[in-house]
């Protein structure tokens, strides 16, 4: 079985630059990865009579030493595992989106979705772990240091860097009370249970709207790129960060207790994108909804008797 650990990091101003370094080399490799395949597929489109055959993830890391490291030397001041990892993520994408599971890869821009993934001599000791080319990185709260992970991934979410990896542990809590129940997902009430429970939603993107609304108008002057509006950029993202936590924390509760309590677990299959077009319904089901589904999917792929 395997288990999901995230945790915030403890980080000097060196790390913080180190850290910016790997997260920019994964960035760049990736849109160079992303750019080189859309030519390849425009010249397959253009030349049905000389295609070229769709690179793996190995060959656009083979590419990417021969053609870009010797112009790019920073790349050696990083893990070679950032972009081997960004360029593997990106050919696992590709393949999802030539199956229509999931829509075409996009190009990452700088301050969004910044992680990268490492791999090698990782090791845990109660409140630090030591990362391959970084060394040790100290966290605020304790490692489970029993469990040695194979890779971990470093993210940012505003002004803060977080670390996550999965650790096998022996499956717990197999005996489930209840066999099955069913989830109701709605609007006003997150969910509604066969048994009877309701579950009220958080609600937090509405408790925090105005607020969000206030800082966003107060910085619609700033000059671009300014301190002032790095720094009430900083201040809105930290605010959208409240707000997603609060968000997940109502979710994994919930969630939690139908893995725990349920051995199958029946969920109606709901048109997302076609209830987001509801003008009128599109802000309280992003507020809770649409995210309680793909949740509860996860555990049910990670729970063998559920379904």
């Amino acid at each position: 079985m395997l288990l999901g650990f995230k945790t915030e990091l403890k980080l000097n101003n060196k790390q913080r630059k180190l850290l910016a370094k790997h997260s920019g080399v994964t960035r760049h490799a990736w849109n160079w990865g992303l750019g080189l395949t859309h030519q390849i597929l425009d010249h397959n489109r253009d030349n049905p009579e000389d295609k070229i055959k769709f690179p793996t993830g190995i060959d656009l890391h083979k590419w990417l030493v021969a053609l870009v490291k010797p112009v790019c030397p920073w790349y050696y001041e990083v893990s070679k595992c950032a972009p081997q990892y960004a360029l593997r993520q990106l050919a696992e994408a590709w393949k999802r989106a030539f199956k229509k599971t999931s829509k075409p890869p996009r190009f990452k821009k700088k301050g969004r979705g910044d992680s990268f993934t490492l791999d090698g001599s990782i090791k845990l000791d109660h409140f630090k772990i030591r990362v391959p080319k970084i060394g040790w990185l100290r966290t605020y709260e304790r490692l489970p240091d029993a469990y040695q992970p194979k890779s971990v991934t470093i993210s940012r979410t505003a002004d803060r860097w977080f670390i996550s990896f999965k650790l096998e542990i022996e499956p717990f809590n197999t005996h489930k009370p209840y066999p099955v129940v069913g989830v109701d997902l709605g609007v006003k009430a997150l969910a509604v249970l066969s048994t009877g429970i309701v579950v009220e939603g958080a609600k937090s993107y509405r408790k925090h709207e105005k607020k969000l609304s206030r800082w966003q108008w107060l910085n619609r002057h700033k000059v671009k790129g300014s301190n002032n509006w790095r720094k009430a950029q900083v201040k809105i993202a930290r605010l959208h960060r409240q707000i997603a936590n609060i968000r997940k924390d109502t979710l994994h509760k919930l969630t939690s207790y139908l893995a725990k309590n349920h051995s199958r677990i029946g969920i109606e299959n709901l048109n997302v994108s076609g209830m987001m077009a509801n003008h009128k319904l599109a802000k309280a089901i992003a507020d809770g909804s649409p995210v309680l589904r793909v949740i509860i999917k996860s555990y049910e792929l990670s729970q063998s008797p559920t379904v």
